[in-house]
């Protein structure tokens, strides 16, 4: 006799399969969520406070980030504009940011006067030379560093060359007092030296220069003293870190500084191509300006014959010592750190990875 299914019966089979597939969709979500959380787990954040505007010179934190360099380093980095590299590690010592670009030369002022904050460390140099510089207007007889006695220079106060002009000063045996300083704001600086209104300024060489063109002077009119090229041995810009967060996090470090070499060694090998990150961060940025601005900090301060010699990121110990006591006296600093404390290669990848400037690895 044949076996009949009620209604009834057949709404219970079709409760359990129901029932069945709702705890087999609930599993399944929860392994996905699992190993979400997992991989989240396995990414460490860090936020990073550039020195300044997403111009030329960040395009290689900027690439690192779109291409994956990061992300496939475990980072999950938010990359921020800065005002200026004080600011940048003020806000890294303060715990806002875990790592950051700023002056190695602030660094020091930062850590002599204040012995008890928490430390921060230098960990990766990217512009081998300060890009400081002196701009003055040749129709005021202005040569050689001799011709700025008696004449009016003008910068921000936190400027690396008016911070450091004793140092300037004192390698072409001027007398540093011989001049008369204008503190003025930054945005006003270049305008000064245009309108006549001073004798020079200094600035980073690869941002005052372009303000000067745009705003009608340019490198006919002017005698460029940049530190380095006269006796001025102090390094630039670096990559810092907390160093809480650096000892807390070493791979995290590690791999923040395999992923920005990488980047790096791009950025020189293609300025050009470098600058569509930037323009991506910054739709409103003059292409033709910054690739010229990053070519003028590549050319000027990143390519050097020591950062060809040792790798790119590496100090010189002796140089680097030298710099610190420099700085303390010309700064009237109240301590003077020792190099360990500004800057530790713990973190830098192997010298043969470093060797990233062209015609090196042919």
């Amino acid at each position: 006799m044949a076996t009949t299914t009620t209604p009834r019966h057949e709404g219970t089979i079709m409760s359990r399969f129901l029932s069945r597939l709702a705890s087999l969709v609930a599993g399944c979500l929860l392994l996905t969520l699992v190993g979400s959380a997992a991989a989240q787990d396995d990414t460490t954040p860090i936020r990073f406070q550039l020195d300044w505007r997403f111009e030329g010179p960040s395009a290689p934190f900027l690439m690192a980030v779109e291409r994956g360099y990061f992300a496939e380093e475990g980072l999950e980095v938010q990359v921020d504009s800065g005002s200026g590299s004080a600011g940048a590690i003020n806000r890294v010592a303060s715990g806002a940011y875990e790592m950051g670009f700023g002056d190695l030369n602030a660094l020091v002022e930062f850590l002599a006067e204040n012995p008890d904050a928490p430390g921060i460390q230098g960990v990766y140099v990217v512009y081998d030379g300060t890009p400081a510089a002196v701009f003055a207007r040749k129709d005021r007889g202005i040569e050689t560093p001799a011709d700025l006695a008696g004449k009016s220079l003008a910068a921000p106060a936190f400027d690396t060359g008016y911070r450091a002009w004793g140092i300037f000063a004192d390698a072409n045996d001027l007398d540093a007092d011989a001049v008369e300083w204008q503190n003025v704001d930054p945005t006003l600086r270049e305008t000064l030296l245009v309108r006549g209104d001073v004798d020079a300024i200094t600035g980073f060489y690869f941002t005052s220069l372009l303000n000067l063109e745009g705003r009608g002077m340019g490198e006919e009119a002017l005698t460029i003293m940049p530190f380095p090229e006269y006796g001025v041995p102090l390094y630039g810009n670096a990559i810092v870190v907390r160093e809480v967060f650096a000892e807390a996090n070493p791979e995290a470090v590690a791999g923040f500084l395999r992923a920005f070499n990488r980047a790096l060694e791009a950025t020189l090998a293609d300025p050009e191509g470098a600058i569509a990150y930037v323009q991506e961060r910054d739709p409103l940025i003059d292409v033709d300006l910054e690739t010229r601005r990053l070519k003028l900090a590549i050319e000027g301060s990143i390519d050097t014959p020591d950062a060809r010699a040792n790798g790119a990121g590496a100090v010189d110990e002796a140089r680097l010592a030298n710099a610190i006591q420099l700085v303390a006296d010309a700064y009237d600093l109240p301590e003077v750190p020792s190099a360990d404390e500004v800057f530790t290669d713990a973190y830098l990848p192997p010298q043969a990875e470093r060797m990233i400037f062209p015609g090196q690895n042919e």
